[in-house]
């Protein structure tokens, strides 16, 4: 189980200690712990929950994957369930984070890394009045960490869309067209899925929970909450852009298997007026290859190009025919 933690105490950070001896350390005034643990068994959990005295039901959501985004109460403590989504050589990659907020206390647990936590330890560190701002300050960081990380993901969707709709309009039929189509939407369903429940929960944070929210971080929260927001309605719009896609995707497919359809028939009908034409000499030549004795104009010698005349003014009036026809 990886564990990384920091302990502040009168706005300086503490010197390393064993983890064992964090709820002696929270006995303190104005100390506060920030723990991330990755991975975690159920076990070490029990042991978390006693050196931080969370509640069992709590550490029953957390040892149990797959929970909806929500944020509980719990005696003191508050528990988030957030969906996050981010980047890993291209690749989107969905993950869960549950978070435990209290007075002095941000716990996340994680299955695998998710963001740079150094990164955002470093913003609150470096930030003027952070300690005075609380544990809420900390969250908001963490918060506003994960929604760059949704916004990156929608810049990527966005730009597969934009590819897509490129195809659509090629010169090229893409066969996999339609399936890179649906796999993108469901793509889009899933981060929207992942980011609509923090708009409720930041509302809920705000409105509710005062005394992790202060009035002094309502901003901040505000702000996490248009841009979740603003995330919510994109994905809803790449949602109508790929069923419109989708649409006119088949009505070009349709209109091209047609259009391949006409030609083939222009060119049936070619080959049946010519195979026509040829059926007149056709006809003739093997009635004159038939051994009979009497034939018409077998004995004369205006016999020959007297058939083949008719030959020809046959040939040449059903060609005018089939030519009026629009056959030729």
């Amino acid at each position: 189980m990886p564990v990384s933690f920091n302990a502040y105490q009168k706005m300086q950070r503490l010197p390393d200690f064993p983890v064992e001896d964090v709820s002696e350390c929270l006995k303190e005034a104005d100390t506060f712990v920030w723990l991330t643990v990755t991975d975690p068994t159920e076990a070490e959990l029990l042991k978390i929950q006693d050196e931080f005295g969370l509640h069992e039901l709590a550490i029953e959501d957390a040892t149990s994957p797959h929970q909806r985004a929500k944020l509980e109460e719990y005696d003191d403590a508050l528990f988030l369930v957030i969906h996050t989504a981010d980047l890993v050589d291209a690749e989107i990659c969905y993950q869960e984070l549950h978070i435990f907020v209290g007075k002095q206390f941000v716990i996340l647990i994680q299955k695998k890394n998710l963001i740079n936590y150094d990164r955002v330890k470093s913003r609150y560190e470096n930030a003027r009045t952070t300690f005075r701002k609380g544990t809420g300050y900390v969250l908001y960081l963490i918060l506003d960490a994960l929604i760059d990380e949704l916004l990156a993901v929608a810049a990527q969707l966005q730009d597969q869309l934009d590819e897509l709709e490129e195809n659509i309009f090629g010169e090229v039929q893409d066969d996999l067209l339609i399936e890179r189509l649906y796999d993108l939407k469901r793509e889009v369903a899933r981060l929207h899925h992942a980011a609509s429940p923090v708009v409720d929960i930041c509302s809920a944070l705000l409105r509710l929970h005062r005394e992790i929210v202060t009035k002094e971080l309502r901003p901040y929260y505000r702000d996490v909450q248009d841009h979740v927001v603003r995330i919510v309605k994109h994905m809803e719009m790449l949602r109508d852009a790929l069923s419109d896609a989708m649409q006119v995707n088949l009505a070009l497919f349709t209109f091209r298997h047609t259009e391949f359809t006409v030609r083939q028939n222009e060119v049936v009908k070619r080959l049946a007026g010519w195979g026509a034409i040829l059926a007149i000499p056709t006809m003739l030549f093997s009635m004159y290859g038939m051994n009979f004795k009497y034939m018409p104009e077998l004995e004369s010698p205006y016999g020959y190009p007297i058939v083949l005349g008719i030959t020809l003014v046959g040939c040449a009036l059903l060609h005018v025919r089939l030519k009026r026809a629009g056959w030729l």
